[in-house]
């Protein structure tokens, strides 16, 4: 992926060295004790469940999704571009995915409003909740923001057999995918079912939100290639790699040696090759029609 020289997006809030605030996070109006987050944490291991997700089913609280040392702009405080390459890069693909996304937005009629990029090292906050780097990336709705620990591409490429820079953008597309849902009010939709169905439903429920999100993120690979061509040969199979890697089957398998498809939240590693392909053909959102109940 010959992203280098590219524009880079001043959405990131570079938190790296800034010391995120241990403490204990609090979700739903309770407090999450530490043997909470271990059980959580095992959960989104074995499971493939957001363990922020856990935390908020365990504390009675609506669950939420959806190198070298670095240059630091204040917490909180959106800026410069950082200056090492690893951050470099998910800012560059931050700021393709805000010109695909402003650009969709724009020939609709609405107006694209741009999520901040959060890079953090072992532990940060969130308005979902803790944020830890066993979590793998997530984003969280309720600031519109993007979480991610850069430590986790060493463990998609080495532990998940998932390598390559493109792989990469496809996650930070895939999280870029859950605030489109965001502000097109899908999020909100489903939210509002937490409770009124039962855990079985809601996770295919979540299944159907994933495999979206993964819609979307290819639906920006088809506008970035053909806005850019800045992929090579190779890229592709990267990301859609990546996907399979990530998918809840091969995730249960590698984990625990057997598959239960009744908890799966993101999808199998067929279902999110197929979609993410589905929107990387048709460059069409309109496409990525999974199943998610309208309002009613």
């Amino acid at each position: 992926m010959k992203w280098e020289g590219h524009e880079q997006s001043r959405n990131i809030e570079d938190r790296r060295g800034a010391g995120g605030g241990m403490g204990v996070p609090r979700i739903g109006g309770r407090g999450i004790g530490l043997g909470t987050i271990v059980i959580a944490l095992l959960a989104g291991w074995i499971f493939g469940i957001n363990p922020l997700t856990v935390l908020g089913l365990l504390s009675g609280g609506a669950p939420t999704e959806v190198l070298q040392a670095p240059q630091r702009t204040p917490a909180g405080q959106p800026g410069a571009a950082p200056r090492d390459a690893p951050a470099q890069f998910v800012s560059t693909v931050l700021r393709d995915t805000e010109r695909v996304w402003g650009q969709m937005f724009k020939a609709s009629g609405a107006q694209y409003r741009e999520p901040t990029l959060v890079l953090f090292q072992d532990v940060t906050r969130s308005a979902c909740g803790l944020g830890q780097e066993a979590m793998g990336p997530f984003y969280c709705p309720s600031d519109a923001k993007v979480y991610l620990d850069l430590s986790f591409f060493e463990t998609l490429s080495r532990r998940m057999g998932a390598p390559g820079d493109f792989a990469q953008a496809y996650v930070v597309a895939h999280e870029v995918g859950h605030h489109v849902q965001n502000l097109l009010g899908i999020t909100g939709r489903v939210d509002a079912m937490r409770g009124r169905i039962s855990q079985v439903e809601m996770n295919k429920l979540s299944v159907r939100v994933e495999l979206q999100a993964d819609c979307f993120a290819g639906v920006w690979a088809h506008h970035s290639q053909k806005g850019k061509g800045w992929l090579e040969a190779g890229d592709l199979q990267e990301a859609m790699n990546a996907a399979a890697q990530i998918g809840d089957d091969t995730l249960q398998k590698n984990s625990q040696g057997r598959i239960v498809p009744e908890s799966f939240t993101h999808g199998s590693a067929e279902q999110r090759m197929s979609w993410f392909k589905r929107g990387l053909d048709s460059g069409n959102p309109n496409q990525c029609d999974t199943g998610i109940p309208p309002a009613r």
